[in-house]
């Protein structure tokens, strides 16, 4: 597990509508059994700063920063990506969520 990985669904209550988890919990928490995630979704509105637009395997996604939440390691699905490359991006829509700006 890495910050910034993007996991497929595994919840099958949950995959159609959010099939894409993004990882940003920090590498130095990786002992402990949950993980914070943000749902990557298809076809959404987007708040600029708020959800940022990205491609994963050539499908364009936006974060749905606003909707973060924890779940156990167990639950994250196949790796399918990294979006490393878009940290500042990501931490971006994350301070926008928190400070406004």
């Amino acid at each position: 597990m890495a910050q910034f990985d993007v996991y497929r669904n595994a919840n099958s209550e949950s995959a159609e509508e959010f099939p894409y988890l993004l990882d940003i919990q920090a590498d130095l928490l990786g002992s402990l059994s949950t993980r914070v995630v943000v749902p990557l979704v298809r076809q959404e509105k987007n708040i600029q700063h708020l959800n940022p637009i990205f491609e994963i395997n050539g499908e364009s996604v936006v974060m749905l920063t606003q909707e973060l939440s924890g779940i156990e390691q167990s639950a994250l699905g196949e790796k399918v990506w990294s979006l490393k490359e878009q940290r500042s991006e990501i931490i971006a829509a994350l301070d926008f969520l928190v400070s406004g700006f």
